[in-house]
């Protein structure tokens, strides 16, 4: 289409034009992917970890790291920071111990613990899921307590965004 003449940038500019453009159109969907897009960030009392809650879900109050789907009996998700607490994932003896099942621990590494403590036996039985990531010098947790009207998804979602807060890992 363009001559190959000495000096002519054209077919190496179209290569990177094209890459680029992939590239830029790609990104939204990336972001979106986690399906995560407008959620409300909650951090604890301290601003040292946070997570993010569906926008319907509303803070419990004004910093204390809780956030609510219409009442506290629907959906409650909590953050916490424990300071000076060392990260370290749990033993299976520990596991035992709290009566988690071995298919209900989803990760249990050096840089994540997530696992389901509650499975609703019923309508008005909440499910439960709980994790803890490090942050510098301590441990950032969050525990989510949902009734079966919410998707158990949503509520893993709640607990897989827990980071320490401006990246203080």
């Amino acid at each position: 289409m363009f001559p190959a003449a000495a000096g002519n940038r054209l077919p190496g500019m179209r290569e990177f034009l094209v890459s680029a453009l992939v590239l830029l159109c790609c990104l939204p969907v990336a972001a979106a992917q986690d399906g995560t897009e407008g959620w409300k960030t909650i951090k604890d009392s301290k601003s040292v970890c946070q997570i993010s809650v569906p926008p319907e879900w509303a803070p419990l109050g004004e910093n204390n790291g809780a956030a609510v789907l219409h009442d506290p009996s629907t959906g409650i998700a909590v953050v916490t920071s424990q300071p000076g607490q060392e990260f370290k994932p749990f033993t299976p003896a520990f596991l035992k111990s709290m009566g988690v099942p071995k298919d209900k621990v989803f990760e249990n590494d050096a840089t994540r613990i997530f696992y389901q403590d509650k499975t609703s036996q019923g309508p008005d039985d909440p499910n439960a899921f709980s994790s803890s990531v490090p942050m510098k010098a301590g441990t950032c947790s969050c525990h989510v307590v949902v009734t079966p009207s919410v998707a158990a998804e949503t509520a893993k979602k709640i607990v897989l965004s827990l980071s320490a807060a401006n990246g203080k890992t």
